[in-house]
């Protein structure tokens, strides 16, 4: 999806030339991956000439927002709280990340007040 998102409309073959050449896939692989987007209406495609395009048919935000809701749903009983406890308690938010998050809430909280 991030080589639809950046460079447009690709083919499967464009596709496989932007992939990290640390991680090579098989062309028949990529061509798997994009038709099963391709049902799940993810992506979107045109038959040009012998070769289909493809091209994103959903924004970066609303693809991460969806994953995320299902790692929620999935990993934390549908708390998003869990979450972000979970990410206290490893050490995954820094501390001004914290206190970016501590201001958010309080933020949150005087609107619902109101």
């Amino acid at each position: 999806m991030d080589i639809l998102w950046d460079h447009g409309p690709s083919t499967v073959q464009m596709v496989v030339e932007h992939l990290p050449s640390d991680r090579p896939l098989a062309y028949t692989t990529v061509q798997t991956v994009l038709n099963v987007l391709h049902r799940k209406r993810s992506v979107r495609r045109k038959l040009r000439d012998r070769a289909y395009r493809y091209e994103a048919a959903v924004s970066r935000t609303h693809a991460a927002s969806t994953a995320l809701q299902d790692v929620v749903r999935r990993l934390f009983r549908g708390s998003a709280e869990e979450v972000v406890l979970t990410m206290v308690k490893s050490r995954q938010l820094s501390p001004r990340k914290l206190s970016e998050l501590k201001k958010l809430v309080e933020e949150a909280d005087g609107r619902i007040g109101k």
